[in-house]
């Protein structure tokens, strides 16, 4: 995918809207205070490894899943950056 969405925006919209939940008591459920979800949510910080492995064990997929959705974002980001050029690196 080419402009994949901020996997916290797929958290909010896939996961805490069906199923009516706030910020509040998510963040509560996941032992994390509301800001720092919510500024996950809003596209303003990473899905992190720990917040990943908690996702994972409050049932929401996998720490994997969320991981790799933060990877697929980030490189599809840095892929619409201007890169150096770079020259091949062979075994001697």
């Amino acid at each position: 995918m080419k402009n994949p969405p901020h996997p916290g925006s797929l958290l909010h919209e896939d996961v805490f809207v069906p199923l009516n939940l706030s910020v509040t008591e998510a963040a509560a459920r996941l032992a994390m205070s509301r800001v720092a979800l919510s500024r996950v949510l809003n596209g303003r910080a990473d899905i992190s490894p720990d917040l990943a492995i908690r996702l994972g064990r409050a049932g929401v997929s996998t720490a994997r899943f969320w991981l790799t959705l933060q990877t697929n974002y980030d490189l599809a980001r840095a892929m619409t950056q201007e890169q150096p050029e770079v020259q091949m690196i062979q075994a001697a």
